[in-house]
């Protein structure tokens, strides 16, 4: 045969054809341009030097996805509020590139900046010391000191005390000295010195905190003096205790100058903490390594033949963290996650407690817990559902000194509050009718700065100030602030123009006398549609399922989300009963209920779109990950002709299998078997548990599947291992559903480098065309 005349040959991706390769192509181009908006991480605001207006300065991230990392940059602007209905940034032309940047922490008096650059080997890490002008000051700290500084926004804490010169922060302890072995057998004394003639030997496997921190071992805390540069462990902690969180109390009686932190205790075992707040927690205090030398000033002195009391602040209460003074250091405000502690549920309603805080340590331990927002079990319509507060701002608080300014989950959107501590009083001073989502960023004095946004519009950076004096009829105004951080292309900005959503209140079917009145209340459903519709047929449909089970999907934009609904899809996405914003009973009708009455709520939810005529039966989709994939895979299962197509992430497929892989097999329990089993963690169970586990899991209804489905997996997942999706995936398989597997061999359980969230967000999409249009 003469193929002289034949073009080159197109080499195909495997498994790709024409027609799909083209619609890669198309959809990975608009992908792209959504992938480009960036974040705002952070936001700081500083005096102007003039005394006229302020600075601010802005944390920005974007993906890089050639270097397969997060670019992190800082953009500053000039804010001079001109009256309450008119505000003026000037924004510097552009932002500055912050490479190898791990967290910076502005000084208490913005007069300086405190850079940490953590080491990618086993390099020393550097610590900067940054004026308004110029690097002034910076120390390298070996390993032999301590590991990498943790900025994890869990364990992470940096500190700054009052007068700048010392700085408390949490890093990894030391790793211990390992055995050395040479051509002659083992080593006595081991070797600090690497060479060519000896290794080091493994030593003792120690526990970790599972998802996320492999090789991480043990938070400890430590402090650094600017002035020499000199570095010491705070001594007195027990090893059982992990640190975090830490805080310099205000000044005491006495020489002494002491530590606030978060301890986590874990003399049986550690269990996975990463998105856990059940596991129990509490505030202590501790003298820091400081001492007044012979000339009057403060230096650190080694105390390690001295006995440093550690003071327990929280001993009534299982669960305290987030730990923050009032400016006049009168008293001492924390969260708590008792609830999630209590149930056993992964996170749950948060209450928030004040310490009114004496000079006199003597009184410390026996000072009282005030409860300032208690847990809400059931609220009414429109009424605040209770606190769902992930973290503070380094400076929430009102010139009042007693009204902190927090962002909270209230049902499907997240909202800005004022809280009074001393009274309780709380209000929602976003506006509260708005759908949108919103998310306090800074203040500037009396005024915040937030951002805004919604599964359509892109976020929106406003500009608050009181127009009425803080009361129950107090008046928030909120300004546009035109900003270049969101700039997106036009192609993105027509798509989502075009694009619509509503918060639906979908009725419980089936309500029983055995149900709670909060489990009873009606969940919700975020709708995103088409504002143009064309004609009669309706867009096909993806159904989107939070993990958790116990967090929520919130009104605020998503790019991944975006571009899913810019390709020609309409969006379901389901907060179904347990999820986070609903108040205590809704959330807590679910452990022990898990594969039915999450599954019931996502049926309902589907025809409550189907039978006013938004959606159609015969073009729906699915899409979940982690507890998300779990609800995927069991509807799949359970009502094998209702999806044309499904995509998960991670799920979980078998809690027969992941009980003993897992690192939390208590959730295993609690969400299979309910509450009362939450102080059970055995990954070797027996066979009964392992038998009604199998009969809880999706894997139970596979033999019904035959719904097209796509696998994006984590090999590094703690959580879900990998080992849960691939048994599932292969089984399907094996029955001659149509599978597609694709394995990320570096990411972890929520599959977030760049890379890989794009190929696999691209992957959804292109699967759900494949089987949808």
């Amino acid at each position: 045969m003469d193929d002289s005349k034949a073009g080159p040959i197109k080499n195909m991706p495997l498994g790709l054809d024409a027609a799909i390769e083209e619609e890669y192509a198309s959809q990975s181009k608009l992908l792209q341009e959504f992938t480009s908006i960036p974040n705002i991480d952070k936001a700081w605001i500083f005096k102007s030097d003039d005394g006229i207006g302020s600075q601010a300065m802005f944390s920005i991230s974007q993906p890089n996805l050639l270097a397969n990392k997060r670019r992190k940059s800082i953009l500053s602007t000039h804010i001079s509020k001109e009256s309450n209905s008119s505000v003026n940034f000037r924004w510097a032309p552009f932002p500055v590139e912050m490479t190898g940047v791990s967290t910076i922490v502005p000084s208490p008096s913005g007069s300086k900046l405190f850079v940490v650059r953590n080491p990618e080997n086993e390099s020393p890490s550097h610590f900067e010391i940054w004026g308004p002008s110029q690097l002034e000051k910076e120390f390298h700290i070996p390993q032999s000191v301590h590991g990498s500084v943790y900025t994890d926004g869990w364990f992470e804490g940096v500190s700054w005390n009052s007068d700048e010169t010392f700085i408390a922060y949490v890093a990894e302890e030391p790793s211990p000295s390992k055995p050395t072995f040479n051509d002659h057998g083992y080593k006595k004394g081991g070797s600090t010195d690497k060479d060519c003639s000896s290794w080091k030997g493994q030593g003792d496997w120690e526990e970790d905190w599972g998802e996320t921190y492999a090789g991480k071992r043990q938070p400890a805390l430590f402090v650094i003096n600017l002035n020499s540069g000199e570095v010491r462990a705070v001594k007195g902690i027990k090893k059982s205790l992990s640190v975090g969180q830490v805080v310099w109390a205000p000044s005491t009686t006495g020489v002494h100058q002491y530590l606030v932190f978060v301890g986590w205790s874990s003399e049986t075992r550690k269990l996975g903490i990463k998105y856990c707040y059940n596991r129990p927690c509490g505030l202590y205090a501790v003298r820091a390594t400081l001492y007044e030398s012979e000339a009057n000033e403060l230096e650190l002195k080694d105390s390690s033949t001295e006995d440093v009391p550690v003071f327990n602040l929280t001993q009534n209460i299982s669960s305290a963290f987030l730990p923050k003074f009032r400016p006049d250091g009168k008293f001492l405000v924390f969260l708590s996650a008792r609830s999630s502690v209590d149930s056993g549920a992964h996170s749950a309603t948060d209450s928030l407690h004040r310490i009114d805080w004496s000079t006199d340590v003597k009184l410390w331990t026996s000072a009282k817990i005030v409860d300032v927002i208690p847990v809400v079990m059931c609220a009414e319509d429109g009424c605040f559902p209770g606190l769902y507060c992930s973290g503070f701002l380094s400076n929430p608080w009102l010139s009042d000194g007693c009204t902190m300014i927090i962002s909270s989950f209230w049902r499907s959107s997240q909202v800005i509050l004022s809280v009074n501590v001393l009274s309780g009083e709380v209000l929602r001073i976003s506006p509260s009718d708005s759908s949108f989502s919103w998310n306090v960023l800074t203040l500037d004095g009396d005024n915040i700065v937030a951002v805004s946004s919604s599964p359509v519009d892109v976020p929106q950076i406003k500009y608050g100030c009181v127009v009425e004096k803080a009361t129950k009829s107090a008046a928030w105004s909120w300004l546009d602030v035109s900003s270049p951080i969101f700039k997106c292309s036009e192609k993105v900005r027509s798509l989502l123009s075009s694009l619509q959503f509503s918060i639906m209140k979908i009725p419980v079917k089936d309500v029983s006398g055995s149900l709670t009145e909060g489990a009873s209340k009606p969940f919700e459903a975020i709708f995103v549609s088409s504002n143009s519709k064309k004609s009669d047929d309706c867009d096909p449909l993806i159904v989107f399922l939070h993990g958790g089970p116990n967090t929520v999907s919130l009104s605020n934009f998503s790019k991944s989300l975006a571009f899913l609904s810019s390709t020609g899809y309409n969006l379901l996405i389901v907060n179904y009963r347990g999820s986070l914003g609903f108040g205590e009973e809704a959330l807590q009708s679910l452990p022990g209920r898990i594969g039915h009455q999450d599954v019931n709520d996502v049926l309902t939810a589907i025809d409550h779109v189907i039978d006013k005529g938004l959606a159609s039966p015969l073009k729906i989709t699915v899409l979940g990950g982690s507890h998300g994939g779990f609800l995927t895979t069991h509807l799949i299962g359970q009502v094998p002709d209702k999806f044309v197509a499904a995509a998960v992430r991670n799920p979980a497929c078998n809690l027969a299998l992941m009980v003993g892989t897992t690192d939390i097999p208590d959730s295993c329990y609690v969400e299979a078997c309910g509450s009362s089993r939450k102080n059970i963690y055995t990954e070797a169970p027996p066979a009964d548990y392992l038998t009604f586990f199998h009969s809880k899991s999706p894997i139970s209804h596979l033999s019904k599947v035959k719904t097209p489905t796509i696998f994006l997996l984590g090999a590094q997942d703690l959580r879900v291992p990998v080992s849960n999706g691939l048994q599932y995936a292969r089984a399907l398989r094996e029955k001659g559903v149509e599978v597609k597997v694709i394995m990320f061999p570096d990411d972890e359980h929520s599959i977030e480098r760049p890379q890989s969230d794009f190929e696999s967000f691209l992957n959804i999409g292109v699967w759900f065309s494949k089987y949808c249009k």
